[in-house]
C-alpha cells in the first residue's frame, strides 16, 4: 500500500508551473479563470500554486465545494495547522461514520500539532467505523505513537540539538546531509534560491536540486558550494549523498519530478574525493522499473552492502528499505528486502548504517509525529526491534536523515520543525539540525506518588542549583496529567529538588554531580503526604460551641475589628434564616493576667458582639452574652489538630499544658486558641448545616496591637534579606512573608563524638503576609524537635525552630545546612526557601 502522505524525495520543492515569477504579482482574474488555473496546476501536481489559486477562488465566492480540495492541499504541502482547521470544518458537517478516511487524516494532523489526547479520540472514532485493514493498522500505530509521546521524557540525556543556522539553511528545503568522517565537511542538497521558486523558461535551472559541500572551522560553517557537473547533472534533481569510510566513493540519487511528486529516481556513484569527483555512473543491480533513492553504505554478513529505499512491487508498504551486496565497483547483487522487523505498512526511508546499527526514518513504527528517526542493531543474523530515538531527535512533525561523524558524538539530521526557516507556512520546508552528544552527562528523573505509591499527576517539581551557598535560578516543571519529570544537569553542581502539589505537603531531596567520572542518571521518587481535607459542610447541633475564628480584639479593647464582621455576618444570616433560634455568644481569654479582669474583659467583648447583631436588627432577647474569662480552656478539635502538628485531638489547653510546651512559638499559638469567641444554639433548631468555609479563618496581614505586645518586636534591623534566603536580591517583596533570623549560624564549638547538642533558631515574620512552614530538611544527624511544619506565623509573629544534633556518625569538622521551605512563593512564583546553619568540630 502507498502511504497517504505522498511526500516526494525532496520535501516541497515548490515547482509552480506557469508564467508567474516570484516577485511578479498576478493580475486579477475572473473566478472562472482562477478556478481553471487552480485545477490545471493541481492536475500537474504543482500544489502550492494550485492552493493559492483555490484559496483566491474561495475568498471570491466562498464556494463550499472548494473546502475539500483546500484541506487536502494544505495537508500535502505540510501546513499542518491550516490543514487541521480545514479538516475540522469538513468533519463538522459529517454524520457519524461519514468521511472516515478524512477523520484518519484529521487524527494525523492533531498528532502533528501535539494535540495527542484529541488525536487519540479521532483515531478511536475512525476505528469504530473502518473496515480498511491497512488503514486500521496505521491508525493503531498512530495511537501507539501518541501514547508514546505522552510518556517519553521531555529532555534527552546529554544531547543538544540546534538549528544549523543561516550558513547552511535557506527558506527552501535542505535535505540528505552526509558528514565526512572527520565531521568537518558536510554534503547536502538544496536549491540555488532562498524563497519559493516560481518556474519559467528564464529561471528553470534554479528549480533543480543540487548537491552542495560546506566545511566548518572554529567560527562555524563556511558558505556552501555546489559540486561540479560531474555530480550535479543539469535538469535533474541531485541528492541523497552517502560516502564511503575513506571518503573516496560517493553514492547519490538523480531524480525527476512531476510537479511536487517523484516520477523517476535512480542511484549513481562517483569516485574521487577531496581532489574532485569523477563523472558519475549509474549503479548496476539496484535500479529498475521502480523508484530507488537514499543509498547508504554498510556491512552485512561480513560483506559490503548498499542499503537503499525503493517502492519495488511486493514490499510491505509505500517505500521499503532494501540492501544489495557489492560484487564490484558500482555493481551489486539483487536487492533483498530488510524484512518486516524494519519495514512497515507505512514508509521507511533515509537509512544510515554505522558499526552494526541502522538508523532510519519511518511513518509505520510508533512515532511522535510523521516521520520519526529509529534505530535497530544487527546481531549477525537478525535486526532488533526498532527503537524510537526520542524527543530532540524526533518531534511532532517530520524528522529524517540522521548522520554521524567518525567519532559518533556529532551529527546532523533533517527536520521541518516549526522553529526552522520556511518559505511557505511554518512547517513546509526542511532545515538541517546539528546535534552533539556529551561524552559525560548527568540527568535527573523524578516521579511524584502518593504515600500508597499511586502516581500523582498535577504536581510541580523545582530543581535549584546551589553555588557558594547561594541558590541559583531554579528550573521548574509541572504536569497536569503526568507524574514524571526529567531534568538535564550541570556537572560539578549541588542541587536541591522540591516536589510540590496543591493538595499534598511538599518534600525535598538534595544531591550533587560533583566528581562524576562516568555518565549518570539520578533517580528519586517522592511519596507525598496529603494535606488534611476539611469537610465541605459543618453541622451545628444544639449546645455545641462553635468558634468564630475571625473575631479578634486588640489588647485591652472590646471593640469589634473589621475582620471580625465576616463571622458576625454569618451569625446574623443564620438568625434571620431561623427566626426561632436563640444563641449564646461567649468570649474567652487566655490565662495570663488577673482572673477577675479577664472575666470582665471577656464579658465586655461578648456584649460588644451582641450589640453589633442588635444594630443589624436581631432581637436582643435572642442573644445571651456571656464572658467566661479563662475558666474554659479550649479542647483541641480534629481540625485544629490537623492544622497544628504539635497538638492532638482532645488536648485541653490549660495553663499547665501550655507551660509544658517546648517553645515560645507553640505556647503563643495555644494562648491564641484560648482567646476566642464562640456561639452555640440554646433554643430552636436542634441542628443546622452550613458551608464549612463560612466560619473558617480569613488570613489577615494586620495583626492587632495585643499580639505585637505579647510576642515583642524585633530589636535588630530586619529590613535586609540574608544571602541564605531565596529572597536575596529580589526587589519586589510586597505581599511576601520574610523569615528574619536573629542568628543563622550556630557555632557549637568542639563536640565529643557521640554527644548530642540541642539548640534553637529564633525568627520573626517581618514581611506583610502570613508565613507557613511546609517542610524542614536536614541531614540524618539533625532532628527537628516539636516540628513546626504546618504552623502559620502572621506578620510580626515570632517562632522558634529547635534542633538536636547527634554527632555519633561524624568523624571530622563540618558545616550543616538546614533548609526551611515555606508554602508561600515569591512574586515570581518560586517557593520560598530559607537556610540556617550550624558548625562544629569533633573530638574523638
Amino acid at each position: 500500500m502507498k502511504s497517504m502522505k505522498n511526500i516526494p524525495i525532496l520535501i516541497l520543492l515548490f515547482f509552480l508551473g506557469g508564467s508567474a515569477l516570484m516577485a511578479q504579482p498576478i493580475r486579477k482574474s475572473s473566478y472562472e479563470q482562477t478556478l481553471r488555473a487552480a485545477r490545471e496546476s493541481f492536475q500537474t501536481r504543482n500544489y502550492v500554486y494550485a492552493l493559492e489559486r483555490y484559496e483566491e477562488a474561495y475568498e471570491d465566492k466562498e464556494d463550499r465545494s472548494l473546502i475539500d480540495t483546500i484541506a487536502w492541499l494544505n495537508f500535502q504541502i505540510r501546513d499542518y495547522r491550516k490543514a487541521e482547521r480545514w479538516f475540522a470544518r469538513i468533519l463538522r458537517r459529517a454524520e457519524e461514520g461519514e468521511l472516515n478516511e478524512y477523520r484518519y487524516v484529521y487524527g494525523q494532523l492533531l498528532k502533528m500539532n501535539e494535540k495527542y489526547d484529541e488525536a487519540l479520540e479521532e483515531f478511536q472514532k475512525f476505528l469504530g467505523h473502518s473496515s480498511n485493514d491497512s488503514l486500521n493498522t496505521l491508525a493503531k500505530n498512530e495511537m501507539a505513537g501518541a501514547e508514546l509521546a505522552k510518556e517519553l521524557p521531555q529532555t534527552m540525556k546529554g544531547v543538544t540539538v540546534e538549528n544549523a543556522g543561516r550558513d547552511l539553511n535557506t527558506k527552501v528545503s535542505e535535505y540528505s546531509p552526509a558528514l565526512a568522517s572527520n565531521g568537518q565537511e558536510v554534503y547536502f542538497t538544496t536549491f540555488d534560491a532562498d524563497d519559493v521558486i516560481y518556474v519559467d523558461e528564464k529561471n528553470k535551472d534554479e528549480s533543480y536540486a543540487l548537491i552542495y559541500k560546506a566545511a566548518r572551522d572554529d567560527n562555524g560553517w563556511e558558505k556552501p558550494k555546489a559540486l561540479g557537473g560531474e555530480i550535479n547533472r543539469p535538469e535533474f534533481h541531485n541528492s541523497n549523498v552517502s560516502l564511503s569510510k575513506d571518503g573516496r566513493t560517493m553514492y547519490f540519487t538523480r531524480a525527476q519530478l512531476e510537479g511536487n511528486v517523484l516520477s523517476e529516481s535512480k542511484i549513481y556513484f562517483s569516485t574521487g574525493g577531496g581532489e574532485g569527483w569523477k563523472g558519475a555512473q549509474e549503479v548496476q543491480g539496484v535500479n529498475g522499473e521502480y523508484l530507488a533513492k537514499h543509498p547508504a553504505i554498510g556491512e552485512l554478513f561480513g560483506k559490503e552492502v548498499l542499503f537503499f529505499v525503493a517502492d519495488i512491487p511486493g514490499g510491505y508498504g509505500g517505500f521499503d528499505i532494501y540492501y544489495a551486496t557489492k560484487t564490484g565497483e558500482g555493481t551489486f547483487a539483487d536487492p533483498v528486502n530488510l524484512g518486516e522487523t524494519i519495514n512497515t505498512i507505512g514508509d521507511d526511508e533515509t537509512p544510515y548504517y554505522r558499526d552494526g546499527t541502522l538508523y532510519f526514518s519511518s511513518t509505520g513504527h510508533p512515532g511522535l509525529g510523521g516521520f520519526d528517526i529509529f534505530y535497530s542493531t544487527w546481531d549477525g543474523t537478525k535486526w532488533s526491534e526498532p527503537a524510537n530515538m526520542g524527543r530532540g531527535f524526533n518531534t511532532s512533525v517530520d524528522d529524517q536523515s540522521l548522520t554521524l561523524d567518525d567519532e559518533g558524538y556529532f551529527g546532523i539530521l533533517v527536520s521541518n520543525r516549526p522553529e526552522g526557516r520556511s518559505a511557505y507556512g511554518r512547517t513546509c520546508c526542511n532545515d538541517l539540525y546539528t546535534f552533539s552528544i556529551a561524552k559525560l552527562y548527568a540527568d535527573l528523573v523524578t516521579g511524584l506518588f502518593t504515600i500508597d505509591k499511586k502516581p500523582l499527576p498535577g504536581g510541580t517539581v523545582f530543581l535549584i542549583p546551589t553555588q557558594n551557598n547561594k541558590p541559583g535560578t531554579p528550573d521548574s516543571k509541572n504536569s497536569p496529567e503526568g507524574n514524571r519529570f526529567d531534568f538535564d544537569l550541570e556537572l560539578e553542581m549541588p542541587y536541591t529538588v522540591i516536589a510540590t502539589h496543591p493538595d499534598y505537603f511538599p518534600d525535598t531531596m538534595q544531591f550533587n554531580t560533583v566528581g562524576l567520572t562516568e555518565s549518570k542518571t539520578f533517580q528519586h521518587f517522592f511519596y507525598l503526604k496529603p494535606k488534611p481535607k476539611l469537610p465541605e459542610y459543618d453541622t451545628i447541633t444544639i449546645e455545641e460551641p462553635i468558634v468564630l475564628e475571625n473575631i479578634l480584639y486588640d489588647f485591652d479593647d472590646d471593640r469589634i475589628r473589621t475582620e471580625a464582621e465576616s463571622d458576625l455576618e454569618v451569625v446574623y444570616e443564620l438568625m434571620t434564616e431561623y427566626p426561632d433560634m436563640k444563641i449564646e455568644l461567649s468570649s474567652h481569654t487566655d490565662n495570663r493576667g488577673n482572673d477577675k479582669y479577664n472575666e470582665e474583659l471577656s464579658q465586655r467583648r461578648a456584649e460588644s458582639a451582641r450589640r453589633w447583631l442588635v444594630r443589624k436588627g436581631v432581637d436582643r432577647e435572642r442573644i445571651v452574652a456571656k464572658g467566661y474569662g479563662e475558666s474554659q480552656p479550649q479542647t483541641v478539635s480534629a481540625r485544629v489538630a490537623a492544622l497544628r502538628g504539635f497538638l492532638k485531638e482532645g488536648d485541653v489547653l490549660t495553663g499547665e499544658f501550655i507551660d509544658a510546651l517546648q517553645d515560645e512559638g507553640q505556647q503563643e499559638i495555644a494562648h491564641e486558641l484560648n482567646r476566642r469567641t464562640e456561639f452555640k444554639i440554646i433554643e430552636g433548631p436542634t441542628s443546622i448545616t452550613i458551608k464549612s468555609t463560612r466560619l473558617r479563618k480569613k488570613e489577615s496581614t494586620t495583626p492587632g496591637t495585643d499580639r505585637g505586645r505579647l510576642i515583642g518586636a524585633p530589636q535588630q534591623d530586619t529590613t535586609k534579606v540574608h544571602r541564605l534566603s531565596s529572597l536575596y536580591g529580589k526587589k519586589n517583596l510586597k505581599g511576601v512573608p520574610v523569615m528574619y533570623f536573629s542568628k543563622r549560624m550556630v557555632e557549637l564549638g568542639t563536640v565529643k563524638k557521640g554527644e548530642k547538642r540541642r539548640f534553637a533558631y529564633a525568627f520573626v515574620n517581618t514581611g506583610d503576609a502570613p508565613l507557613t512552614i511546609s517542610l524542614i530538611s536536614a541531614c540524618d544527624c539533625t532532628t527537628i524537635e516539636n516540628d513546626p511544619t504546618g504552623d502559620t506565623f502572621h506578620p510580626g509573629q515570632k517562632g522558634i525552630i529547635e534542633v538536636t544534633f547527634d554527632s555519633s556518625e561524624k568523624d571530622e569538622a563540618e558545616e550543616i545546612d538546614i533548609d526551611i521551605f515555606l508554602e508561600e512563593a515569591d512574586n515570581e512564583g518560586i517557593p520560598i526557601r530559607e537556610t540556617v546553619q550550624y558548625r562544629f568540630d569533633i573530638k574523638k
